[in-house]
C-alpha cells in the first residue's frame, strides 16, 4: 500500500473529523439530560403519579431501595400534592419554579418546605436533587 504524504493528510483528517462527530453526538447523553419541561409535565392533565426509580447519596453511589421506598408514590394536581410510603401518607401544597429549575413542597400543617432543585422533568422522568447532593429519580407511573 502505498499512500502519498497528501493522501494520508486527507485520510488522518476525514478520521479526526469522524471521530470528533461521533464525540459530539455521544456526548449528547439522548438530548434531554438537564431538560426541564413545563409544570403540566408535572401532573398531567388533572393529575400524574411518580414512583420511585433509584436513589443515589450526595456521592452518586446508588443506594439499595427498601421495600417502603420501591413502592413509594408521588402524585401532583396543578396545586397539590401527596406523598406516599410505607402506608403513611402526606399531603400539601408545590411551587414549581422552570426558570430557576426548583420545587418547593410545603406540607399541609404548616411543616417546613423542603426545596429541591429539578435537574430534569420530561413525560416519564423527575430527577430531583436535595440540599444534601443526594438525587432522587421518579418515573412516571
Amino acid at each position: 500500500m502505498n499512500l502519498s504524504h497528501t493522501s494520508f493528510r486527507s485520510y488522518f483528517a476525514s478520521l479526526f473529523s469522524l471521530v470528533a462527530l461521533l464525540f459530539v453526538v455521544s456526548s449528547c447523553g439522548g438530548g434531554d439530560k438537564g431538560k426541564v419541561e413545563g409544570a403540566t409535565t408535572l401532573y398531567g392533565s388533572g393529575s400524574k403519579t411518580w414512583v420511585t426509580d433509584k436513589q443515589t447519596d450526595a456521592s452518586g453511589d446508588k443506594m439499595k431501595l427498601d421495600d417502603a421506598a420501591k413502592e413509594a408514590e408521588f402524585t401532583f394536581t396543578a396545586t397539590t400534592f401527596t406523598a406516599s410510603e410505607g402506608g403513611q401518607s402526606q399531603t400539601g401544597s408545590y411551587t414549581f419554579d422552570q426558570a430557576a429549575k426548583t420545587i418547593t413542597l410545603t406540607p399541609q400543617g404548616g411543616g417546613t418546605a423542603n426545596t429541591f432543585k429539578v435537574e430534569k422533568l420530561t413525560d416519564d422522568k423527575l430527577s430531583l436533587s436535595g440540599n444534601s447532593g443526594a438525587m432522587y429519580v421518579l418515573k412516571a407511573k
